[in-house]
C-alpha cells in the first residue's frame, strides 16, 4: 500500500488501544495502515530509548494475525525470548513510551504487566518446552485453549528446542509452533506434492474425512490393520514423492512457507493450523528490520539491538569520545592473542557482533567458531579442542554462559581443559532487566574445582590477565562490565605474578577495602578526593583468593568488601570466610548485588537502589 492509499485510511491511536478486540472490525486494508503504524512507533521509540529494533519490526504483520485467528486472553502465545513482543504489547493495550526505562514496560514478556503475558524468557530457545508443559496442563485439566509458540530459525536450532520438539512429536498433546524464518540457515520443502500434502492435512474437510474413517475402521481387527497398513502406506508416498524436512520427520504437520508479513496468508496458515488435530509447525518467511532500510539491509547484526539513533543517518546519539566498550577493548586483545598463539580457536555462542569480534573474522576466519545459540556445546567443543592441542577462547554473556554449568564443570574443569572465557556483560546490565543480569557468574564459577576468575580495573591488568590465561591454569575466566572506558593506542606491559592481589594505596593500615574491576579505579579516586586514609587492595583474582594478602591485613581494625558486580557469592563469601577462619577480631562490611533479580533500570538506578555506589562506601568510611 502506498503512502498516499495509507492517507487514505483512518489511523487509530495506538495509546488508546485497551485490547486486541478491535482487530475484529478491521477489513485487510487497515490492517495494513496498523501495521505501518505499529512500525513506525516502534521506530520512534527505539530510537529515543535504544532496544531490539530488527526482530520487532519483522513481526508485526505476524503478530497482528495471531491476535486476530486466537483469543490470546485464553489462548498462551509464548514468544521465544521474548524481545520481539513490542506489536503485542501496543496491541494488548500497553504504551511504549517508557520502554525498558526504570518505570516503564519491559522490553520482553512480564507475567505481572498483562494477563496476555503468560510466560517469561529472555534467553533463547524456551518456548517450546514451556509450550508443551502447557499443552500437558490443559490437557490434564480437561480444558480447551490453544498453545502457540513463536520461536525463530536461529532459535529451533538449539539443543533445547531441538529435544522439545522430539518430545511433542511422541505426544498427543497439541501445540502450535510458529518458525518466524527471517533469512537463517532452514531447509525449505519445495514441488508442488509438498504444498498439497501441506494443504490437505490441515483442513477442516480433511480431518473431518480423516477422522470418520479412522472411527469406522478401528472398530474391528481387520479395519485395525487396514488402518495401520494405509497409514504406512501414506506415509511412504510423502517420503518418497516430496522433499520433506525435519518436521515432518518428526510426525508434525507442517505448513509453509507462508509471507509472514501478508496478514491475510499468514492469517490462513494459522486457521489451518487451529483446524488440525495434531502438532503443527507453521514456516512463516518474514524480513527482519521491515520497514526500516538500514535495518533491513543489516547482515551482521548491527541493528537487532540498538541503543538510541538518528532516524534520517541511521547514526548513534550518544557518541562517547575518545571511549570504548569493555568488550571492543577485549577483542583488540584477541586479535592481538590469536596473532601470537597460532594454537588459538576462538568460539562464540552467536554473539560474535554484541562481542564487538566481528572485525576479526576476515584475518581469522579458520579460527572463528559461532556454534549459534548452543552454550552448551560450545563448552564441550572448547574441552574437545583443548585435548587436541589447541587453546580455545570462548567469548560468552555471563548470563548465557549459566546455560554451560554442567559442561563448564564436567567436560573442562574436572580434566584440567586449558581455555580462555571471556566472561561479556558481568556485573549490572541495565534496561534488559531480570534476565540478563550478569551477577551470577562468580558464585556458580566459584563453586566448580579448578576454576580462576579474574576482572581487570584498567586495560593493562586485562592484557595481563589474558597473557596469563594461556599458561596452563585450566578454566581461566575473566569478567567484563557492559560499561565503556578510555581509549589508548596499544597496552602497556605489566608484570604480575598468577594469584597475587595489589595494593593501590595504602595510607592507613587501620581500615582496608578490597575491591576489584572498573569500579575499583572510581573508588580509588573518591578515596583519594575525600582524604579517607586506608589501604586499597586490587583483587584481581577473584579466585583463588590472595591468602597471603589477607594474612597481612589481619590487624587491621575494619575491612570493607566492595564488588558491586556480583553476588554474595564469589569475592565477597570467600573472603570473609578466610577472615573469619583466621579469627579476624575487626569489623567486616561488605556491598555487593542482593540476592534477588535484578528488575531494569539504568545501571547507576540499581547500583542506587542496592546502596552500593561507591558514593555508598565512601559515606561508610567517612563516619
Amino acid at each position: 500500500m502506498s503512502k498516499k492509499d495509507i492517507n487514505k485510511v483512518n489511523h487509530i491511536d495506538l495509546d488508546s488501544i485497551k485490547d486486541p478486540k478491535f482487530l475484529a472490525g478491521l477489513n485487510y486494508e487497515e490492517l495494513d495502515v496498523l501495521a505501518s503504524d505499529i512500525r513506525s512507533k516502534i521506530l520512534k521509540v527505539t530510537s529515543n530509548l535504544g532496544g531490539h529494533l530488527s526482530s520487532n519490526l519483522g513481526v508485526v504483520e505476524l503478530t497482528i494475525a495471531l491476535h486476530r485467528v486466537f483469543d490470546l486472553s485464553k489462548d498462551k502465545l509464548i514468544f521465544d525470548v521474548g524481545h520481539q513482543c513490542y506489536t503485542h504489547k501496543i496491541l494488548t493495550g500497553r504504551k511504549l513510551n517508557n520502554l525498558r526505562q526504570e518505570s516503564g514496560v519491559s522490553g520482553f514478556q512480564k507475567m505481572d504487566e498483562s494477563p496476555y503475558d503468560v510466560y517469561e524468557a529472555g534467553h533463547s530457545s524456551t518456548s517450546i518446552s514451556a509450550a508443551n508443559g502447557f499443552a500437558i496442563a490443559r490437557d490434564l485439566n480437561k480444558e480447551k485453549y490453544n498453545v502457540i509458540a513463536l520461536i525463530g530459525d536461529g532459535a529451533i536450532n538449539s539443543g533445547l528446542a531441538l529435544e522439545g520438539l522430539n518430545n511433542i512429536a511422541h505426544s498427543d498433546h497439541k501445540v502450535i509452533i510458529v518458525l518466524n524464518d527471517n533469512g537463517m540457515s532452514i531447509s525449505k520443502p519445495v514441488g508442488g506434492l509438498s504444498k498439497f500434502f501441506a494443504n490437505i492435512s490441515t483442513s477442516r474437510s480433511y480431518n473431518r474425512m480423516k477422522h470418520g474413517y479412522q472411527r469406522v475402521f478401528s472398530k474391528t481387527k481387520f479395519g485395525r490393520w487396514i488402518l495401520h497398513v494405509s497409514s504406512k502406506f501414506k506415509n511412504w508416498v510423502k517420503r518418497v514423492l516430496t522433499s520433506g524436512n525435519i518436521f515432518t520427520a518428526l510426525g508434525f504437520a507442517y505448513i509453509g512457507p507462508v509471507d509472514g508479513n501478508n496478514i491475510k496468508k499468514i492469517e490462513k496458515a494459522l486457521l489451518r493450523a487451529k483446524n488440525t488435530k495434531k502438532s503443527v509447525i507453521i514456516h512463516a518467511n518474514t524480513l527482519k528490520g521491515k520497514g526500516y532500510k538500514y535495518a533491513e539491509e543489516d547482515e551482521t547484526g548491527y541493528w537487532h539491538g540498538v541503543s538510541p539513533f538518528d532516524l534520517e543517518s541511521g547514526e548513534p546519539k550518544n557518541k562517547h569520545e575518545g571511549m570504548v566498550s569493555w568488550s571492543h577493548v577485549y577483542s583488540d586483545i584477541t586479535a592481538l592473542e590469536l596473532q601470537e598463539h597460532k594454537d588459538a580457536v576462538l568460539i562464540s555462542p552467536a554473539t560474535i557482533k554484541g562481542a564487538g569480534l566481528d572485525c576479526l573474522d576476515k584475518k581469522f576466519a579458520n579460527r572463528i567458531i559461532d556454534v549459534g545459540i548452543a552454550e552448551e556445546h560450545a563448552a564441550t567443543l572448547a574441552s574437545g579442542l583443548s585435548l587436541g592441542g589447541h587453546h580455545p577462547i570462548i567469548s560468552v554473556y555471563s548470563t548465557f554462559l549459566q546455560r554451560a554449568y554442567d559442561e563448564v564443570s564436567h567436560d573442562l574443569a574436572r580434566m584440567h581443559c586449558n581455555a580462555t572465557f571471556l566472561v561479556d556483560r558481568a556485573g549490572l546490565v541495565g534496561a534488559d532487566g531480570e534476565t540478563h543480569q550478569g551477577i551470577y557468574d562468580e558464585a556458580y564459577l566459584s563453586s566448580i574445582p579448578g576454576t580462576v576468575i579474574t576482572m581487570a580495573s584498567n586495560i593493562d591488568e586485562a592484557k595481563l590477565l589474558y597473557d596469563e590465561s594461556f599458561k596452563n591454569h585450566g578454566p581461566f575466566f575473566i569478567r567484563l562490565p557492559r560499561t565503556l572506558t578510555c581509549k589508548q593506542d596499544g597496552f602497556n606491559d605489566i608484570e604480575h605474578p598468577f594469584g597475587k592481589w595489589m595494593k593501590v594505596m595504602e595510607t592507613s593500615k587501620k581500615t582496608v577495602v578490597i575491591s576489584c574491576g572498573p569500579l575499583l579505579r572510581a573508588l580509588e579516586r573518591a578515596l583519594k578526593n575525600n582524604r579517607v586514609e586506608c589501604t586499597l587492595i586490587n583483587a584481581l583474582y577473584i579466585k583463588p583468593i590472595d591468602k597471603s594478602m589477607l594474612n597481612e591485613i589481619l590487624e587491621a581494625k575494619k575491612i570493607v568488601i566492595y564488588d558491586p558486580y556480583s553476588t554474595r557469592g564469589g569475592l565477597v563469601d570467600s573472603t570473609m570466610a578466610y577472615l573469619l577462619e583466621k579469627k579476624f577480631k575487626g569489623s567486616i562490611s561488605a556491598y555487593f548485588v542482593p540476592d534477588e533479580f535484578v528488575k531494569q533500570g539504568t545501571i547507576e538506578q540499581q547500583l542506587a537502589r542496592y546502596k552500593i555506589r561507591v558514593e555508598d562506601v565512601i559515606e561508610e568510611l567517612k563516619n
